[in-house]
């Protein structure tokens, strides 16, 4: 059993936590760096500038990424842009106010001491990103440009057109790059993580497969770092990228580190609706286009005329109506939730589906196709590449889907799971975003892990740890490497009748019935009895052609969704028993009469930490308390 989750935030003010515990954290002599080795899984943005940032330090790192680069790491994806308190526009903004807004947009179930934290690197981050060349957006003058995001009534996010996160990535990609051709890292691409190695309870390594041989190998190491992403795709159709999944968190999990807050799962509220059975994924809409862009349906259900014969008097803007202060710039989870219950009520403006309006009109008759297109080029041709339908002359239609997960491995202060040598940052840990996280946080947290808060704790824990030498040759990694051959043995071994992508989407679609964008009791518990024999059918049923020993990428999706139907029952689980509404978390059950979520902060302020106990066991859940000094609970306006 697992005891008392420690969180080990430091004393005093909140705003000398970090810079205090900087100073109190033990050190590594830069000669002595050389004598450990990390290893990094995942090359994105938190998992390259790790890599890179422990490199220069003098440590000598270890990447793997499954993509053929790390230039092709799901961050590239990353569109809108990067908040900073940097308070350019001088319209208000300031560290205090971005951490105000980020617990107030987690609906209050987040670390106060870590969002801070966060906030105060963010302007870190800026620099750090235009030293490297990163081409942001800059007004007439030079200076850097800013836009508004959800959530937020300041202009503080940064951004490069809408390939924000491309750009960032190329610049920790080269910082990265360079330390490979120093020879500080060593990269291991089309490599997959499928274990780890845990002696004496500590991390000390993986067993990972290689995609183009089959090859089963082990690497050992003082840390391992976990920089994997996010699960969305346990729906099956979100906009991550095919190859997201939950292998490397869940394996982690399954080898004691503790699984919080599952069920926090953020669906985007500006995504291309699907548009038939066969689809395979969706497509994000950046949150940016809500700057300029408005966002209606008609007052008339069922109105089948086009967009430009409805009149202005005869459309609503809900958001706007309900919102007024914020508007179209609410949080993802408030406009996701409205643009529903539009489509609910029979409004929506997809024929036999889901839509809203998202409009540019008035942008467009204020800023002229030139400056629309200035701004928003790139996400405009890729709309009209997609539905064949010009957004210049007719509104985008727009429905949520699955996008972010704000659920991750537990993590304390210092980024350290609560199995000791095993760090996890950026999407793959849950620390910063409570129950929604605001739009253009992700590649803030992201970076701030990866270049300014984990090169400084994983130092703390190498200086203390006093560990053994290991290599590949002790019994542990031998063992699990064993195991890993056994699970790939098992899934070729089924030999059934149905697709890996057929029990695929059967889960996803289940997943977003009960445990999606609204969620109740008596189908949270039916989705828990229809997961549970949706796994026994897959393991009787699935069919997985092909050899380990070989590139075989069927094998490679059998195991990420055999992982997402253990990890569909925890998800299930953490809703089911958390009894309030809160963010993205929407429990029918637990609403205001207007229909915002609704708290209850004295049975549920805490982060649920989930312990698998094993196969045939129900999970043990444990709490880490949250306590608010700075930003006091309240309930959530945007009015």
């Amino acid at each position: 059993m697992i005891g008392e989750l420690r969180a080990r935030i430091p004393e005093g003010p909140i705003q000398d936590k970090w810079e205090r515990h900087r100073f109190e954290m033990k050190l590594v002599n830069p000669a002595n760096k050389r004598r450990f080795e990390v290893i990094v899984v995942g090359s994105g943005l938190a998992g390259a500038s790790a890599a890179a940032s422990l490199a220069e330090l003098g440590y000598h790192v270890s990447c793997f990424c499954f993509q053929d680069s790390p230039r092709r790491a799901h961050s590239i994806a990353a569109q809108g842009g990067i908040n900073a308190a940097k308070n350019y526009q001088n319209d208000g903004d300031s560290v205090w106010r971005l951490f105000y807004d980020t617990v107030k947009g987690g609906d209050f179930r987040s670390r106060e001491a870590n969002v801070y934290r966060l906030a105060e690197i963010s302007v870190q981050i800026i620099d750090q990103c235009v030293a490297q060349g990163v081409p942001f957006a800059r007004e007439y003058g030079g200076l850097l440009a800013n836009r508004s995001f959800g959530g937020a009534q300041v202009s503080r996010t940064f951004y490069a057109r809408g390939q924000t996160g491309q750009q960032l990535l190329l610049g920790a990609y080269q910082a990265l790059s360079r330390q490979i051709g120093l020879g500080q890292v060593q990269m291991y691409p089309r490599t997959e993580m499928l274990d780890l190695v845990v002696i004496d309870g500590r991390a000390r390594g993986i067993v990972v497969r290689d995609l183009v041989t089959g090859a089963i190998t082990s690497h050992a190491a003082h840390a391992v770092v976990l920089a994997t992403g996010g699960y969305s795709n346990v729906f099956f159709l979100s906009t991550n990228a095919k190859g997201c999944n939950v292998t490397a968190t869940w394996r982690a999990a399954k080898r004691g580190a503790l699984f919080a807050n599952p069920c926090f799962t953020q669906i985007h509220p500006t995504c291309i609706p699907a548009h038939g059975a066969h689809q395979s994924k969706l497509t994000l809409m950046s949150e940016s286009l809500r700057n300029d862009g408005r966002i209606w349906v008609p007052k008339k259900k069922g109105d089948t005329r086009r967009p430009a014969a409805i009149p202005v008097s005869e459309r609503d803007y809900y958001l706007e109506r309900l919102y007024p202060s914020f508007g179209n710039l609410v949080p993802r989870d408030v406009a996701s939730r409205r643009a529903k219950d539009m489509c609910d009520d029979g409004y929506s403006v997809v024929p036999g589906g889901h839509g809203v309006y998202l409009d540019f009109t008035d942008a467009i008759a204020r800023l002229g196709k030139s400056g629309i297109a200035e701004r928003y080029g790139n996400l405009f041709e890729m709309y009209e590449r997609i539905t064949g339908e010009n957004p210049y002359d007719a509104p985008m239609r727009i429905y949520p889907a699955p996008h972010y997960t704000m659920g991750g491995l537990w993590v304390d202060y210092n980024l350290m799971s609560n199995l000791p040598g095993l760090h996890v940052i950026g999407e793959a840990n849950y620390s910063d975003h409570g129950a929604n996280r605001l739009g253009a946080s992700a590649l803030m947290q992201g970076l701030a892990d990866g270049y300014f808060i984990l090169p400084y704790t994983i130092g703390d824990y190498l200086a203390q740890g006093k560990l053994e030498p290991v290599d590949v040759s002790h019994a542990a990694f031998r063992r699990v490497e064993a195991e890993v051959r056994e699970r790939t043995s098992r899934l070729l071994a089924v030999n059934g009748s149905q697709s890996v992508d057929a029990f695929h989407r059967e889960l996803g679609t289940l997943m977003w019935e009960q445990c999606g964008m609204s969620r109740t009791k008596a189908g949270l518990e039916n989705g828990l009895q229809q997961v549970r024999r949706l796994r026994e059918r897959f393991w009787k049923e699935v069919f997985v052609g092909g050899k380990g020993e070989d590139l075989n990428q069927s094998l490679e999706r059998a195991g990420r969704v055999a992982d997402f139907m253990e990890f569909a029952e925890v998800m299930c689980l953490d809703a089911l028993q958390r009894e309030e509404s809160c963010g993205a978390h929407f429990r029918e059950e637990y609403q205001t009469p207007d229909g915002e979520a609704k708290r209850d902060d004295a049975r549920f302020s805490y982060v649920a930490a989930w312990e698998w106990t094993g196969a045939n066991s129900a999970p043990v859940g444990h709490h880490e308390p949250l306590s608010f000094e700075y930003v006091h609970l309240a309930q959530r306006s945007y009015t």
